[in-house]
Order: C-alpha cells, then sequence, then structure tokens
C-alpha cells in the first residue's frame, strides 16, 4: 500500500476557519495510534502532530493497553490486524475503563468484521486504503462528539474518609485542612487507578473478574484472579476505614466485585 503523504498542517474552508483551529486554552487531545506497519504508524503519526495533536504510539496489543494506562488517551486510531492479539479484545480491553473514541484503521474490509470492531466498543471503522484528510475529520468529529456527551467529565466519588476524582486522577481528604499528617491522601499506582476507575463508573452493579482482568492488564490475563485479590486488599487499606469489613469496594464471591457509593 503506498504511504500516505503528510498534508498541509491546516487548510482553510469555506468560512475562513482553519481545520485544527482551537480556542487558546483548551488542552491538546492526546491520540493514541495503534499500527503494526511502520511506515504507516510514522505518517499517522506526522499528519497528527502536524495538526498540534499530542500523539503516543503503540505496534502490539499489549503495548497500547499498557500505554494507554500509563497517560489515557482521549482517542485511540486502532489497527485490527496487530501482531500479539487481534484489535477488538484490545477494544474489549480498553472499554472496560475508557469511553474515550476509538476509530478502527484496518484492511479488513467485511460487513462481518465492522459489525464485530463496532459491537466490541469502537466508534468509527475506516478501511485501507485511505484517505488521509477523511481519517482525520473523522477524529475531529469523535472528539467533538465525546466532547458534547461529556463521557470522560469529571467523575468523582467518595469512599471512606477520600474523596476520589477520576478526572484529575486526585484523592483528597474534604477536611484535608484539620487533618493530621497521618491522614494525608493514599498514593495509588497506575494499576490500582485502572481497577478503582472501572469500578467507580459503574456505581452499585457487579463487574466481573474477567472484565477487570481484561480492562486491566488486557487478553490473556481473565483467569489471573490473584492479580485482583492482591490490588483490592492494597486499595481497600489505602481507603476503606475499616479494610477487614469494607463498606465499598466489594467482593462478589465467585462473580467479582462492586464499588457501592
Amino acid at each position: 500500500m503506498p504511504r500516505p503523504e503528510p498534508e498541509p498542517a491546516v487548510t482553510a474552508v469555506a468560512s475562513g476557519r482553519l481545520e485544527n483551529s482551537r480556542p487558546a486554552g483548551r488542552p491538546v487531545p492526546r491520540i493514541l495510534v495503534v499500527e503494526d506497519q511502520m511506515q504507516l504508524l510514522r505518517a499517522l503519526e506526522i499528519n497528527l502532530l502536524a495538526r498540534q495533536y499530542e500523539v503516543a504510539t503503540a505496534r502490539t496489543g499489549r503495548e497500547a493497553l499498557a500505554t494507554a494506562a500509563a497517560t489515557p488517551p482521549d482517542a485511540m486510531i486502532l489497527d485490527l490486524g496487530l501482531p500479539d492479539v487481534d484489535g477488538t479484545e484490545v477494544i474489549t480491553a480498553f472499554r472496560g475503563w475508557s469511553r474515550a473514541p476509538i476509530i478502527v484503521l484496518s484492511g479488513r474490509t467485511s460487513p462481518g468484521d465492522k459489525i464485530g470492531a463496532l459491537d466490541a466498543g469502537a466508534d468509527d471503522y475506516v478501511t485501507k486504503p485511505f484517505a488521509m484528510g477523511e481519517l482525520l475529520a473523522r477524529l475531529r468529529a469523535a472528539l467533538r462528539r465525546d466532547e458534547g456527551a461529556g463521557h470522560d467529565a469529571a467523575l468523582v466519588a467518595t469512599i471512606g474518609d477520600w474523596s476520589i476524582d477520576l478526572a484529575a486522577h486526585t484523592i483528597q481528604n474534604p477536611e484535608s485542612g484539620t487533618a493530621p499528617a497521618a491522614s494525608s491522601p493514599p498514593r495509588l499506582t497506575p494499576t490500582e487507578w485502572r481497577i478503582l476507575e472501572i469500578l467507580l463508573r459503574r456505581p452499585g452493579q457487579l463487574v466481573s473478574s474477567a472484565q477487570l482482568l481484561s480492562g486491566v492488564w488486557g487478553p490473556g490475563f481473565q483467569e489471573r484472579t490473584n492479580y485482583l485479590r492482591f490490588h483490592m486488599t492494597r486499595l481497600r487499606r489505602k481507603l476503606e476505614e475499616n479494610p477487614s469489613r469494607p463498606r465499598h469496594l466489594l467482593t462478589e464471591p465467585g462473580m467479582g466485585y462492586r464499588y457501592q457509593p
């Protein structure tokens, strides 16, 4: 497939606005590009950087999930034919904890592949070969829809004495001004944040162990329930008033876990 050439960084439209114009002070969207073909990956990166996006890249599914966990993206462009796992597994795992838009970019053209990806949680599907301008227009539209829907608006939840802001990744004691030093906010690891986010975004709902394992560690980890037991114990110690008798981070024996507000 011919390598898509970078287009001009900005293009005037009829109204006179620039296609990548952004109000001053608005955060720069972070785009995660997952593609195993190095030339295409580089072309996508160049075009996105030229339009002032922040770009992260990955060439495998597991690398994509690890990168997304470290710094959650505002949108993902994802190839399905990855060398380690199928792209639909990446979609399913990512959807376990994030609602950021996913645009599939794939050479698979059958209706079954498109339906499978969309049912797994993708927001759009672009087939190769493709026009770079169309892909970028679809990305802008997906980001606008996500912004309008407020999917990643601040979600603040309470566990014990702690107020947890998932958007800002902060934990505060509402009475921190008078709290003793021993009550300083706990520090969570990236893995603990991901587990907590999946649970807190589904208040009162059972989340199966398989969903948590796939969403946090990726495909192939659905049987590693010992990972969850270890990290849930740590989360309770850090957040619950009485870790041995938790009120918020509950275990449903043989099924999974639940966040009870």
